[in-house]
């Protein structure tokens, strides 16, 4: 008898072995989001004008994905901003590593850059308005929240990395002009190339600059099909459109939210997350210069962009071929780079300008404004510790710089990286403004202006090369 019921349980095993599903795969995801939109009545930055805000026509998010394949976690944050700080984004890594348990150097924040959301500097622009500086406070603990409950949400995951294409939305914004059809720059000087011309103007002889097409894809889903997250990344600008006062998160808020309803699920579980990411596109935007469009109401053409690329990405996930197995990587490093010091005569040509009645707050003076700037940078350091970071998650390579770099840069980054996808984040871990390759300051331009660009014009090549080598370390470890 005794021998009998043995077998019965021996048997019993047996057959629940054979039946049972096979181990989860050691590959994780978890994504969440949560609010970051500012109280009404603070400036809006981006613009040599900065109203306040008086309506939150879309909410703000911090967009977060975790990844765990076992042995390495890395944070992906994605933040509904005009762009990042450095201090803000170290406080937020640090808390992230203390609370969570992902190392500071695994954690990638970055911004979207739209131009309807109020600043993360804490700089109050009055004494009498402290309140403005709680904003950044408020930023990072929402950044901290969301990635905990990415955390609390990992689960058995698969992932897909892949492109499309749209390029029918991006255009280089920098134009070389006939002769003649240049006008003077705030310095009083003549460049060889103006950022947005006027669209259809008979002066357009060529772009100064390349665009890029693709979108980039990683996809996360539960074994069983479920979606997770899908993080993207575009080279483009923000769109616009967006009325005087409004809080918008401009086309990428508009594309996630898209893409997450024609993605869905069920309301089983944590809901899908997607994130969008903004790629070396400091000369980039949606306006076409050759063939403008017509005139169009607030936020259509912010809903025309979003809802095309959400529905090319959701027909490129249908052919997605996922994998359950994934090395994650991650690489952290500062990089010295010099900074452009105003000369003696450029200082006096700032003072010279100041002494002139200021404009009102609703006009903008380019030379009154790039007097102040000028001025602002005396006594600045000549060198500055920039912030670079390279991800490898499975086949894909994510390399980021801190500031707008030129959509060259970017695809410069792609073709050497010997990974891909590999794409090139903008705006993280901080901002330092534009990062142009040499060739544009020898062109000139709004963007290499002094007290637009970020570094010296060789400053993109070391930068490059930085994030080349630590691409290397991720992509062949040791």
């Amino acid at each position: 008898m005794k021998s009998s019921v043995l077998a019965l349980v021996a048997c019993s095993l047996t057959a629940a072995t054979l039946c049972a599903a096979p181990p989860a795969s050691g590959f994780r995801a978890g994504a969440a989001m949560s609010n970051i939109t500012p109280p009404l009545g603070r400036p809006i930055v981006g613009n040599f004008i900065a109203p306040l805000s008086t309506n939150v026509h879309d909410e703000l998010h911090a967009r977060c994905l975790v990844l765990d394949d076992g042995k390495t976690k890395l944070a992906l944050v994605v933040l509904d901003l005009l762009g990042t700080e450095a201090g803000m984004c170290a406080e937020a890594r640090s808390l992230i590593e203390k609370q969570v348990g992902i190392p500071s150097a695994n954690v990638l924040i970055s911004a979207v850059h739209t131009h309807s959301a109020s600043s993360v500097s804490g700089k109050a622009p009055a004494a009498d308005q402290p309140q403005y500086a709680d904003y950044r406070a408020f930023v990072v603990q929402r950044i901290v929240d969301g990635v905990r409950s990415a955390a609390n949400r990992l689960r058995p995951a698969q992932l897909a990395c892949l492109t499309t294409k749209a390029p029918e939305h991006v255009f280089n914004r920098r134009w070389f002009l006939k002769p003649g059809a240049m006008p003077p720059n705030p310095f009083g000087g003549i460049d060889q190339v103006k950022m947005n011309p006027a669209a259809g103007s008979p002066d357009l002889v060529r772009p100064a600059g390349p665009t890029d097409p693709v979108v980039s894809i990683l996809s996360l889903r539960e074994p069983g099909g479920r979606p997770i997250a899908v993080y993207s990344a575009y080279s483009l600008h923000y769109v616009g459109g967006v009325p005087k006062g409004d809080i918008s998160a401009d086309y990428y808020g508009a594309y996630c939210e898209r893409l997450e309803r024609l993605l869905g699920g069920d309301e089983q579980g944590p809901p899908m997350v997607a994130l969008m990411a903004n790629v070396s596109s400091g000369d980039i935007n949606n306006i076409n210069f050759l063939h403008p469009r017509p005139a169009k109401k607030p936020y259509e053409q912010i809903r025309f962009v979003a809802h095309d690329l959400a529905a090319k990405v959701q027909a490129a996930l249908a052919k997605a071929e996922y994998r359950d197995q994934v090395t994650l990587a991650a690489r952290f490093r500062e990089t010295i780079v010099a900074r452009p010091s105003p000369t003696a005569e450029q200082i006096a040509w700032a003072k010279e300008t100041l002494t002139k009645p200021a404009p009102k707050p609703d006009q903008v003076n380019l030379p009154y404004s790039y007097a102040r700037r000028i001025m602002g940078m005396i006594d600045r350091e000549e060198k500055v510790s920039v912030p670079l970071q390279v991800l490898r998650i499975g086949p894909a390579c994510i390399g980021t710089m801190p500031g707008e770099p030129f959509c060259e840069i970017g695809l410069e980054f792609r073709d050497r990286s010997q990974m891909q996808p590999a794409f090139l984040v903008e705006w993280a871990h901080g901002g330092f403004g534009y990062i142009p390759t040499a060739k544009h300051f020898e062109w000139g331009g709004y963007e290499t202006w002094l007290g637009s660009c970020a570094f010296e014009p060789h400053a993109s090549e070391k930068l490059l090369d930085a994030l080349l080598e630590m691409v290397a370390e991720v992509r062949d470890p040791k």
